[in-house]
């Protein structure tokens, strides 16, 4: 039986509905002023929070480019989220989002059940839809609330799936033919007298960012002018109204975990948190997988890293009789694997190891060296490369696509190859199925398509000044494809020096060039891909990238030296 309790209160925004959350974690509005220590001035809350979790149920390897040690897991985190709740019974623990989506091949595999029953078991109260929610569409993402097996697959881990205890809140995310929010728009957690207010909300910019097809029919709304629609109709319902959201920033410095720097922190949470209404007292954001404790037009707003590796432990103290919040204290703190894990947790985690082990650890290929994601200058990585030189060598052949370049959002790359990793026991430098997928997990297909040559030169003009996502987002490019940008050239006129094979690039002739199919339908901003011609379906890009360690091991790390960055 699921632990959600559903009421509608009658706010004055279209839709909502206000899930109360009740039993497994506190006494009940019912119950709450019986309780001695609810007759008490000062009733004492807690809230732990998480964000950007992305189905990663086992440890984090250590790193040594971060300078962090192995943290995170889901037994350890279990351990951790309990030891608080027996410390404080007045506990609610909640998401920013991506809880799910990019995810390992042990939870992926299985459409990321696994990650929706592991927190099922540490009694989450309330998820935030982030965009990576939305990898396999809208009705997917009703199917991990509400249950039932895939409409596909089937449940493959051949036990059912009875969809999440908690819920999803996504109080800007509207359906286009109804109006009304594809999930409730507020949760509200009762305590000791106190009511929270948790306004869920995911990014603005999502369906820029996700397949396109995935989220049609839904209108993703200004999260700032969404959250003051409702705080007019909360403010005098409840004590405290916290938004929770798949949005941040970033510090100016990305470590300690516990702080903000001395700099402050930039990015699209800035500017939400200062049209947001004053009555909204803290911020729990996400999305850009820092960690940080920062203030914000007089209010705190934290993040939690990502991967389960950082919890957030907000301890908050109300004074019932003064109307307001006297004490508030915020701590992150690093969930490290040398305590002991939960067994419960343990044991999901080692049946879903079990069950996807065969696939994972099959070795497809090797490498000479790290090849990781870390951009150098112009924003060229090493393992950029080589994934752009895979699906070029997948759409090469005549009948593939015949491509001559190939693309790669940066984004897409969600993971480093390191040579000493070997979660299988394989040998050192030997690269596992599984290795590959965590790498990219999305299943895109490739799609090769004719562009001419101004239209590859505005396909790469459109990686600067990027609304949808940031500042230069600088694509991959293939062996062969070279050319040059510059940041104080005229909008429009950042790039320069096109070249295939060292002949340059003639606007007004015809090419093949093969991309994901995220990018094809215009993800990440890169619209002008949309008007591409005579398009080709062709192999998945994992399918691509074990190709081409099967045909080129060992691989070495690309070389970094197709993109210039100039004056």
């Amino acid at each position: 039986m699921k632990r959600i309790l559903h009421v509608v209160i009658a706010l004055a925004v279209v839709g909502l509905a206000i899930p109360v959350q009740g039993a497994g974690t506190a006494p009940d509005a019912g119950t709450d002023l019986t309780d001695r220590q609810a007759r008490d001035r000062v009733v004492d809350l807690q809230i732990l929070a998480l964000n950007d979790f992305h189905g990663q149920l086992e440890p984090v390897p250590p790193s040594s480019s971060q300078g962090t040690p192995q943290l995170g897991g889901v037994a350890h985190l279990a351990t951790l989220v309990r030891q608080h709740r027996a410390e404080n019974a007045r506990t609610v623990f909640v998401s920013a989002g991506d809880l799910i989506g990019a995810s390992p091949l042990i939870s992926a595999l299985f459409h990321d059940e696994p990650s929706i029953e592991a927190f099922n078991m540490m009694d989450l109260d309330f998820n935030a839809v982030g965009n990576h929610e939305f990898d396999e569409g809208a009705d997917e993402l009703l199917r991990m609330q509400e249950g039932g097996c895939h409409p596909v697959d089937g449940c493959l881990d051949g036990d059912g799936f009875d969809g999440a205890d908690f819920q999803f809140l996504a109080a800007n995310v509207k359906v286009e033919a109804t109006g009304r929010t594809l999930f409730p728009s507020v949760g509200i957690y009762t305590a000791g007298g106190v009511r929270v207010a948790f306004i869920g909300m995911t990014l603005e910019g999502t369906p820029t960012i996700v397949t396109p097809s995935g989220v049609a029919g839904l209108d993703f709304q200004d999260e700032a002018d969404t959250a003051n629609a409702l705080v007019r109709s909360l403010r005098n319902r409840v004590d405290i109204i916290v938004v929770l959201i798949h949005e941040g920033g970033a510090p100016s410095q990305p470590f300690p975990y516990d702080g903000c720097a001395a700099n402050g922190i930039s990015g699209a949470i800035v500017d939400i948190v200062e049209r947001t209404s004053n009555a909204v007292d803290l911020f729990i954001t996400g999305h850009t997988h820092n960690a940080y404790i920062c203030e914000i037009d007089g209010r705190p707003v934290t993040s939690s890293l990502s991967f389960s590796r950082v919890l957030t432990d907000i301890d908050i103290s109300y004074d019932r009789l003064a109307n307001r919040i006297v004490d508030m204290t915020i701590d992150n703190i690093p969930v490290v694997t040398t305590g002991t894990p939960a067994p419960d947790l343990e044991a999901l985690v080692a049946k879903y190891r079990d069950l996807s082990a065969p696939l994972a650890n099959r070795v497809i290929g090797s490498i000479t060296a790290d090849i990781t994601r870390s951009a150098n200058v112009a924003g060229e990585s090493a393992l950029g490369d080589v994934i752009a030189d895979a699906q070029l060598a997948a759409t090469t052949p005549v009948g593939f696509g015949e491509a001559v370049m190939g693309f790669m959002n940066p984004g897409g790359i969600r993971a480093d190859l390191l040579f000493a990793n070997s979660p299988g026991g394989e040998a050192p430098g030997e690269i596992t199925y599984g290795e590959a997928f965590t790498v990219q997990p999305f299943g895109n297909s490739l799609v090769t398509m004719t562009l001419t040559g101004q239209q590859i030169k505005d396909v790469l003009e459109q990686q600067f000044d990027n609304p949808a996502v940031g500042q230069n987002r600088i694509m991959q490019v293939s062996n062969g494809f070279t050319y040059s940008w510059s940041l104080s050239a005229p909008t429009g006129s950042k790039v320069s020096d096109l070249s295939l094979n060292g002949v340059p690039i003639d606007l007004g002739a015809n090419y093949r060039v093969t991309v994901n199919s995220f990018m094809a339908e215009g993800g990440d901003n890169f619209t002008v891909l949309r008007d591409g011609t005579d398009r080709l379906g062709g192999a998945l890009d994992l399918d691509a990238l074990e190709a081409y360690f099967v045909a080129n091991s060992p691989v070495a790390p690309g070389p970094q030296n197709r993109i210039t960055q100039l004056p």
